[in-house]
This record gives C-alpha cells, structure tokens and sequence, in this order.
C-alpha cells in the first residue's frame, strides 16, 4: 500500500478513491469536489509530518498528522506544536470524513456521505448535498446552498445555514444559538433544538408547512399571525399550519428566545439580480 510522510509543501496526484479520511490538529483545510484526478495540496507545513496512505486496493486515502488515531479528544491533545495547510480533491459521490481540533474546514460540492467533526474550528459547509453529519464542541458551522440532509450537534457552537433548501434539517445545541434562511420543500423536515441559545428561523411567506415552536421561558417572536400563540408562564408556544402544510418545521427552546422570520418569495431573485 502506497505511503508518504510529507514534511513540506507540495503535491501528490493519485488513482481511483472511493472514501476519503483526514484527521489534523491546527491550520486550514480544504475539501473540495472535483471532476480531475484526486490530489492532494500542501501549502504549508510545520512540526509533525503528515502521513499519507492510499490503499490501492479499495481506493480508500487517508490524510492525517503523524501518530494522530482515533483514540478521542483527549488522544488528539498531545504536546507540540502541529498546523498544515491543506487542500484535498477528490470526486463529489466519495464518502468523506474529517476531523479537527482547532483547524478550520471547509467542505465543498459533495453529494455522498460527509461527516466533519471539530473541537474548537470553524466548519464552512458549501453547496453539500447528500447526507452531512457536522460535530463540533466549540466550533461553529456555516452552510451555504444545503440541498440534502444535515445533522448537527454542538455544545457551544452556533449554526448558520444560507440558502437552504434542506430535506431534513436536525440541530441540537446546548448554549448556541441556530440561525437559518430556508425554503422548505413538501418533503422537508426541520427539527432545531438549544437549551440556552437562541433560534432564528426565515422561511418564504407562501411556505406550506406544519409548524411547532416552544420555549420554557424564552421570548417567541412571529412574523406569521395566523400561527397560534401561547402565552401562558411556561411552556411558551406557536403552533398551526402555514398554507397548506406538507413540510415540518419545529424548534424548541429552553430559555433561548425563538425567532419566526418571513420573507418575500421574490426577496432572493433580486438579490441574485441585483
């Protein structure tokens, strides 16, 4: 099986892969889609190597900072300092995974599997389809053009999602706040959950959706009146159906406030005119 311990920056062009794994510490990170050959770029490196592996046999490449395992968090913290500068290619229908602890990540254009997990780094989620698994502890996720699955959880990190148009949206933080500008489709599903953060929500004025929001004692707010409002000490709530329903949509707060936007359906088209 072909190896490589790369200890400065250059490139490495490889044959078929069928799943792509990268485990680092610290710098920056790149993983992109691409219909070219995979490769792999590194613009900058300090301290522990990488080690590069590509099993010929089932296509699997694997990145990761030298003695690096799967060993946990704790494992991940040893001493030294480690940061690299990396961008990977390889085609968008290949299962990826990938693991930080502060480096930032950005993941671009796949339409498979994706799971991407970080302690402290920020995660960009960009034009990703399929299914996307995004864990962070500290970190915060950006998503921009979501048009599949995305399950994410987090301790303090927020969430942001643009231009989603998601078939089923899962979050669930403790102390971050969710802020996401959807159009749901009859089929979409969207469950957000924080216990002390706060909840945004913009969704078109002519969404067909089921719609469940609920706070112990947070504030509710809503641009929709025809929505059913609760205001008794505790459980707050807004419940009812949107037109004529189809899609779900329902976020829950502890004691975050919780945020019902709407938005013009022609809002976007001009902004993309403009």
């Amino acid at each position: 099986m072909p190896q490589w311990m790369i200890d400065e920056p250059g490139q490495l062009t490889f044959g078929a892969v069928s799943a792509l794994s990268v485990r680092v510490v610290a710098g920056r990170l790149a993983v992109l889609a691409s219909d070219g050959p995979p490769t792999l770029e590194v613009s900058e490196i300090s301290s522990a190597p990488l080690l590069v592996t590509h099993d010929e046999a089932d296509g699997r490449l694997t990145v990761a900072d030298k003695d690096l395992t799967w060993d946990g968090v704790l494992g991940w913290l040893r001493p030294g300092p480690r940061s690299a500068t990396l961008t990977l290619t390889v085609p968008r229908d290949r299962p990826i995974q990938v693991s930080a602890v502060s480096a930032s990540v950005v993941v671009a254009g796949f339409e498979g599997r994706s799971r991407v997990n970080s302690v402290s780094g920020g995660i960009v989620l960009d034009g990703v389809s399929g299914e996307v698994h995004a864990e962070t502890v500290s970190g915060s996720v950006e998503s921009r053009g979501l048009a599949g699955d995305l399950a994410f959880t987090s301790v303090s990190g927020d969430l942001t999602v643009a231009d989603g148009v998601p078939h089923r949206l899962r979050a669930n933080t403790v102390s971050g706040s969710i802020t996401a500008d959807l159009d749901l489709t009859p089929t979409g599903n969207v469950t957000l959950t924080t216990m002390s953060g706060s909840i945004v929500v913009r969704v078109p004025r002519t969404v067909d959706a089921d719609v469940s929001v609920r706070s112990t004692s947070g504030r509710i707010e809503s641009a929709f009146p025809e929505l059913r409002r609760d205001d008794r000490p505790r459980p707050r709530s807004l419940t009812g159906r949107l037109g004529g329903g189809m899609a779900h949509l329902a976020a829950t707060s502890v004691s975050g406030g919780v945020t019902l936007l709407s938005r013009q359906t022609t809002d976007r088209r001009e902004e993309e005119s403009a």
